[in-house]
């Protein structure tokens, strides 16, 4: 099982919003065929991993890290195929959540006299698939908080500087990230300060699509990120100039109206729109107020939290916005995970 989770994560940044899915097909002990989901709308691994095989599969076990499918889709389902194969054992990590599939996979393929074994490293399965495990059941992206500070906790000094903090060793690794979720966002803050790219240009990979939350279209035409390769889309308020609108469509940048207070858009709209696009993971990279909303807002499911070897005294720190006023309000994340990245620490976990 552990090779189809390391199978499947080839598909990564290709598949979404599908799952990552890798399957083996192993006979007389020995895996005689391999496959992987490689790109969305592309055949299933199990599929892969059968065609493969050919007649060999007839009385062999398939092992692979999602339930298999019993609904037509972008392509037919797959439970069908292993069934007609010969397959005579399947073993799987875990459930598909997608109430089209949801547990009849497994019973169709026991109803036709297969073996089946359920919960082989569950946990690590349900991990890699986190974000597809959401989209598909609230309709919303998993959203993922990047922070970067220093031991102090700020993200920039007094003036907003804050290239850079962390080591490139980090920096790289964020650009992995980027290749590895489906969008990134910021506010337009970030996009005046910083002028940020946003892109995978240190490693290889596709761009994230990038979303700016901007309520009244101050994000200039040639801010850098509007320039690179790759979707951009701009959340706004009802009060933006209509010659901004025209300006900013003619650089084929999508552009979406939600509600909006003082200034601030409504993140929950936010995130159902992207739900809507098939945008199944996101990335919240800033600024401090972008941060904290997500968070006052309850919207965030992980942080990733870089800290560099710097004391900076003064400065910005990454919540300061946040209405959270004493101890016992606290958030608190679970299943914390520490290592080192370079010289820095990346301390990752799930919000409670």
């Amino acid at each position: 099982m552990k090779k189809t989770l390391k199978l499947a994560l080839k598909g990564a940044g290709k598949v979404s919003p599908n799952p990552m899915v890798g399957a083996l097909i192993v006979k007389d002990g020995k895996v005689i065929s391999q496959g992987y989901h490689s790109f969305y709308g592309g055949p299933h691994a199990e599929v892969v991993a059968l065609s493969n095989a050919g007649e060999e599969a007839k009385g062999a076990t398939l092992y692979v890290n999602l339930e298999p499918c019993v609904h037509f889709g972008k392509t037919p389902p797959c439970v069908p195929r292993i069934i007609d194969a010969g397959i005579k054992r399947v073993v799987v990590a875990t459930l598909d959540p997608n109430p089209l599939v949801s547990g009849r996979g497994i019973k169709t393929l026991k109803d036709a006299g297969l073996e089946v074994s359920v919960g082989v490293l569950e946990s690590e399965a349900k991990r890699l698939n986190e974000a597809f495990f959401k989209w598909i059941t609230k309709k919303i992206p998993f959203v993922i908080l990047k922070v970067a500070s220093t031991i102090d906790g700020k993200i920039a000094d007094t003036s907003g500087e804050s290239k850079w903090i962390t080591s490139f060793a980090s920096r790289k690794l964020v650009h992995r990230l980027r290749a590895f979720y489906d969008a990134v966002l910021v506010g337009i803050g970030t996009i005046l300060k910083d002028d940020p790219e946003l892109t995978v240009r240190f490693v290889k990979g596709r761009n994230p699509v990038r979303v700016i939350l901007d309520a009244y279209l101050r994000t200039p035409l040639d801010a850098k990120v509007l320039s690179a390769e790759g979707r951009k889309i701009i959340f706004h308020s009802s009060q933006v100039s209509k010659d901004k609108v025209k300006a900013l469509k003619a650089l084929k940048v999508e552009l979406f109206e939600v509600s909006s207070k003082d200034g601030l858009l409504d993140l929950d709209e936010v995130l159902k729109k992207l739900g809507e696009m098939g945008i199944a993971s996101l990335i919240v990279e800033g600024g401090r107020k972008v941060l904290s909303s997500f968070l006052d807002m309850g919207l965030v499911d992980k942080i990733l939290y870089f800290v560099a070897p710097k004391v900076l005294g003064k400065g910005i720190g990454p919540f300061d916005e946040m209405s959270v006023s004493s101890l016992s309000d606290s958030l608190t994340l679970k299943d914390v995970r520490v290592r080192r990245v370079g010289v820095d620490i990346l301390i990752e976990g799930y919000v409670l």
